[in-house]
């Protein structure tokens, strides 16, 4: 759901760091904070082995969904892991991969907050891995570092693991555990209740998520639902994010002759399928990125004027981006990167028409076909992406199938193309102004000493508009990733000053968010 802003508080929140100095902890708070950070400080210096230690051994644990005996055995460990710090927690599914609810009660809390994070990954494809992705290799620069003897150092944070879901998503477990045995062992107290949901399907679009939510709404309630998701921002300074875009993918087919032909006999005269999906999809695009297709954007909701302020307010690391990235060109006619994600995106993600270089053969295809990954943006809705989508198919002189066309249909028809839809779900976007997030925002900028940034959106995708939709609390992000993790790709890694740095985070949420 879209919350409305109210103009004036969202820019003056945005502008105005002042605005927190009459909330601002008292100097006995400052005490508190000290005593914290010297606790977290201390904690780390003493149990770094232990950090790396409980990091490598959970993510050497394949974590691919589809896969049930790798997800239960995920679980239970996370399961035995938390209970050591005094949760308690139950393996639940309704009929997908396991999801793990568990809470822990304080006893001088005077809030719950509902932490989110999910402990699956992305399928792997080892050979296109420097290491092994369940083989937790730890690196400085690129030299490897033996495990033990790194243990028995101080970690630099600038050393990096290698490993599937090293930066997406297992290391919120990681972080929290330890900022909860930081606390402990300084005798400090939590503010807050806190209670866990780990999904175990985020990566396939938590198709079960809703059940799961609907079946447990009243174990899962709480005065704030925090999303442990994501990179935080290329600038590598903290963020709160308050909005997602939502995500969908589509599969497309044209066809061509029945049956292979030579390109020289046939060439000129038989339509190929490869030319024909090209320019179909040339033409859902210009050279800037910019949605050509009638009535796609026509739902969209404009970016506010609180959201482009709080943006300006964003360091700008477009140049920074470009110059890592080596592009001679960006998209979004001059748009900072921060404006562009807050626009739908049409991705083509693959496409598949016969071979290159060794493979390449002189003939005419019979299908050539496309993937798309399809971002939305409030309050863009999944039938009227499919309506325009296929509107535009019809007019660029496409009949649509949803079926595998018969010869009758490829005959009756200049061209024919098969859309299939896969499941999907709608953006999210809440108020930057929130009674949560401001108090969010002074928790963190006392503790870090900087305010952390204020974003409207991760230009990925969660299903957060589920917990929106059945839970009633108000919802922020928090990323803890450093921005180059490569999630979802080969080497994805975690930076550990990032992993570091979130032990604190977390801790000082656990001891100020259920303070007055």
């Amino acid at each position: 759901m879209l919350r409305a802003h109210t103009l004036s508080a969202s820019l003056a929140f945005a502008l105005s760091p002042l605005i927190f100095t009459a909330g601002m902890p008292s100097s006995a708070a400052d005490a508190d904070t000290d005593a914290l950070r010297a606790a977290v400080n201390s904690h780390i210096d003493r149990q770094g082995g232990e950090i790396l230690k409980d990091f490598r051994e959970l993510l050497s644990m394949p974590n691919v969904s589809t896969v049930p005996e790798d997800m239960q055995k995920n679980a239970a460990w996370i399961s035995a892991y938390i209970g050591e710090r005094g949760f308690t927690s139950k393996i639940v599914s309704a009929g997908g991969a396991p999801y793990i609810l568990a809470e822990r009660i304080s006893p001088k809390a005077q809030k719950t907050v509902l932490i989110y994070a999910h402990y699956d990954g992305q399928p792997v494809e080892p050979a296109n891995w420097a290491t092994p992705p369940f083989e937790p290799t730890l690196k400085n620069g690129t030299d490897t570092l033996d495990w033990a003897e790194a243990g028995t150092k101080a970690i630099d944070p600038e050393w990096r693991v290698y490993a599937r879901s090293a930066g997406d998503d297992k290391a919120p477990v990681i972080g929290l555990m330890h900022a909860i045995d930081a606390m402990e062992s300084a005798g400090l107290d939590a503010s807050v209740n806190v209670k866990l949901i780990l999904d175990g399907e985020e990566e396939f679009g938590s198709p079960t998520v809703e059940k799961i939510l609907k079946e447990n709404a009243d174990y899962l309630s709480a005065d704030l639902l925090l999303f442990c998701d994501g990179p935080m921002h290329q600038s590598g300074l903290r963020q709160l994010v308050f909005g997602v875009r939502g995500d969908m993918g589509v599969n497309l087919t044209v066809y061509g002759p029945s049956r292979p032909l030579h390109s020289g006999h046939y060439g000129n005269w038989a339509p190929h399928p490869t030319d024909a999906l090209m320019r179909l999809l040339a033409t859902m695009k210009d050279m800037d990125g910019n949605i050509q297709v009638a009535g796609y954007l026509d739902e969209v909701t404009p970016i506010s004027e609180a959201e482009q302020v709080a943006i300006a307010a964003i360091p700008s690391v477009d140049a920074q981006l470009q110059d890592e990235l080596a592009l001679g060109r960006v998209e979004g006619a001059g748009k900072r990167i921060e404006l562009a994600i807050m626009q739908p995106a049409i991705n083509i993600v693959g496409f598949q028409a016969g071979g290159v270089d060794d493979q390449a053969r002189n003939i005419i295809m019979s299908k050539a076909r496309a993937s798309l990954d399809l971002r939305l943006v409030p309050v863009q809705t999944i039938a009227h992406v499919r309506e325009t989508l296929e509107a535009h198919f019809a007019t660029q002189g496409f009949y649509v199938t949803h079926e595998e066309p018969t010869q009758e249909i490829l005959r009756a028809h200049p061209g024919v193309i098969k859309v299939d839809w896969t499941s999907g779900y709608p953006a999210y976007r809440s108020s930057l102004d929130s009674e949560a997030a401001q108090r969010l925002t002074r928790i963190l900028t006392e503790y870090d000493g900087t305010a952390p940034l204020l974003t409207p959106t991760l230009g990925g995708s969660l299903p957060v508009h589920l917990f929106d939709q059945e839970l009633d609390m108000p919802i922020v992000l928090l990323p803890i990733a450093n921005h180059d993790n490569n999630q979802h790709g080969r080497n994805e890694n975690m930076r550990l000053g990032n992993l570091l740095s979130a032990i604190g985070v977390y801790a000082a949420v656990l001891q100020n968010f259920g303070r007055d």
